[in-house]
Order: C-alpha cells, then sequence, then structure tokens
C-alpha cells in the first residue's frame, strides 16, 4: 500500500519548483520564508503548505521578482501577486504548478478551476500540448526520483482523461468521415499508459477520420478479427513501457507476418520505446511525436 506523500524533503521541493536545494536553503537563512520542522536525524521536512508557497514563489522569480521583494510579502500577498500575473499572461507554468498542487493534496476542485481558467484563452489542443503533456513529462521524471507515488500520478491521470473524453464525445458527434480508412488505435498487452493513444484518439476524429479505440492490453490475435470488417485498416499504438526494447523486433516481425503480409494495412507505432527505433519493415512506421504522424496523414 502507498503512502499518501505529505512531507517532503528539500530535493523534492527542488524537483518540484526548479529552485536549486542550495538556493532554498540560503532564502531560509536569509529570509526566512520557510521555517521546516527536522526529523530525529535532524533532517529539514517540509509540508504541503511549504510545497505551495515554494511553486508560487518559483512562479513569481520566473517572471522578474526578486527574493529580497517576495519575502517582504505575506502569503496571502504573494498569492495575490501570483493570481493577478496569471490573469494577466494566462501562463502555463502556473497552470501547471496548479495541477502539481491539485495532484498533491487530491484536490478535483482545483484542477476543474485551474482547466476553467486557461480554458478562457487556449483551446483544449493548446492545452494539452502546453499544458498537459509537460506536465506529464514532470510527473515521469518526478516518479523516477520518487518524489511522488503511483497514486498521485493515477489520480491527475485519471482527472486528464475525463478531458480528454468529454472532448472525444464531441468530436464524434460532429464527425464526418472523410474516406473508408479506418485506424485502430490499440495498447499492446502489459502497456497500460493510455493517456497518449486516446489524444491520438481526439485528434484523428478532428481531422475527420474514422476511428475504432480498443484501449489497451490488447491481445495481437484479438486484431485480426478487425481486418475482416475493413477494407483498409491503419493499426495506432504507443509503447511506452511494452513491449520491452529487446522484444520490440519480435513484437513488430509478429505483427507483420500475422496482421500486415500481402493487404493494404499498416501500422502506425508512437512512444518512448520507438523513440531511437527504426523499422525497416515498409508497413510499419515508427515516429517520435503525434505532429510528426499526423503531418504524415
Amino acid at each position: 500500500m502507498n503512502n499518501i506523500k505529505s512531507v517532503f524533503s528539500i530535493n523534492d521541493l527542488e524537483n518540484l519548483s526548479g529552485i536549486k536545494a542550495h538556493t532554498i536553503r540560503m532564502w531560509e537563512k536569509r529570509y526566512t520564508i520557510f521555517s521546516p520542522n527536522r526529523n530525529t536525524n535532524n533532517v529539514r521536512f517540509y509540508t504541503t503548505n511549504d510545497l505551495k508557497k515554494i511553486l508560487t514563489i518559483a512562479f513569481l522569480n520566473n517572471f522578474g521578482y526578486k527574493i529580497s521583494k517576495i519575502a517582504k510579502l505575506s502569503e496571502t500577498e504573494i498569492i495575490s501577486l501570483a493570481q493577478k500575473i496569471y490573469s494577466d499572461k494566462t501562463d502555463s507554468n502556473f497552470a501547471i504548478s496548479k495541477f502539481k498542487l491539485s495532484m498533491f493534496n487530491f484536490d478535483a476542485k482545483l484542477f476543474h478551476e485551474t482547466y476553467d481558467k486557461l480554458l478562457e484563452t487556449k483551446d483544449f489542443e493548446i492545452i494539452f500540448y502546453e499544458v498537459f503533456i509537460p506536465l506529464l513529462d514532470e510527473i515521469g521524471f518526478l516518479w523516477q526520483t520518487e518524489t511522488l507515488t503511483p497514486i498521485h500520478e493515477h489520480f491527475i491521470s485519471s482527472l486528464i482523461r475525463q478531458k480528454l473524453f468529454a472532448e472525444i464525445e464531441q468530436a464524434q458527434k460532429n464527425a464526418n468521415f472523410s474516406s473508408n480508412e479506418v485506424y485502430v488505435l490499440f495498447l499492446p498487452m502489459g502497456e497500460i499508459h493510455e493517456i497518449g493513444i486516446i489524444l491520438v484518439n481526439y485528434l484523428l476524429l478532428k481531422k475527420n477520420k474514422q476511428v475504432v479505440y480498443l484501449g489497451e492490453n490488447v491481445p495481437m490475435e484479438n486484431l485480426t478479427t478487425v481486418v475482416h470488417h475493413f477494407n483498409k485498416v491503419n493499426f495506432v499504438s504507443y509503447f511506452t513501457v511494452q513491449p520491452e526494447e529487446e522484444n520490440l523486433n519480435t513484437y513488430l516481425d509478429t505483427f507483420h507476418q500475422n496482421i500486415l503480409v500481402n493487404s493494404p494495412h499498416k501500422l502506425l507505432v508512437l512512444g518512448k520505446q520507438v523513440h531511437n527505433f527504426t523499422s525497416f519493415i515498409p508497413s510499419i512506421q515508427c515516429f517520435t511525436s503525434i505532429k510528426q504522424m499526423l503531418n504524415t496523414i
């Protein structure tokens, strides 16, 4: 069972805010911006309120406000100043900070309020590319450094999926398919990172492409059923952790032999596992980004 993280080390604050640990220590000593507690080993630890404060200070610092000026403000004044700048410039970095706070506090209301504020000046696609994708990249880093636990990622990912599915529903209602081609979206067995392929679903619908979404953990043999229903199938998958690097060639070769050979069908692959991979099978294409793939369609 994973414990909810409510106590943070100075390295956690560095990872989350981008402000170096030695700078945070200097600010503590010179400006008394924090009064961290210490554990039995005399090591500093910080609270969720400290995390909220350092994220806000980092935001102001990025906009040119010096710590000497910030330190003279009350916590209420710091928050008000950050909100004014956010209102004036609708900055994506501040939204990312708020989403991170939402994640650590399990605060769905803050997530929705921040998202609705973004919608006042940006459309959904821009929000996803400018805010959600950088946020998810940061979450991946924070997980690797053990700054957060899987339950934090699950919480924020579920909220992002809600927004995606709401947009997909509207796109499906407005769809006007431009050809007889179909795009079949799936994740292989063992692959559970679904947000990337859900975004592909939305973007293909926006391009008036017919989409069949099959979701995660799809056995390869089940895909043979799909080809009997459509004349031309473009399979699309997103390899984040599966297949593992040493099994990638085998998976793609098997996919080609069982589904693609002597047919007009194709497989388009995205994700971290194929970023440095080149397919020599003409009917299989690998891409480093969703935008790169969409430019070929």
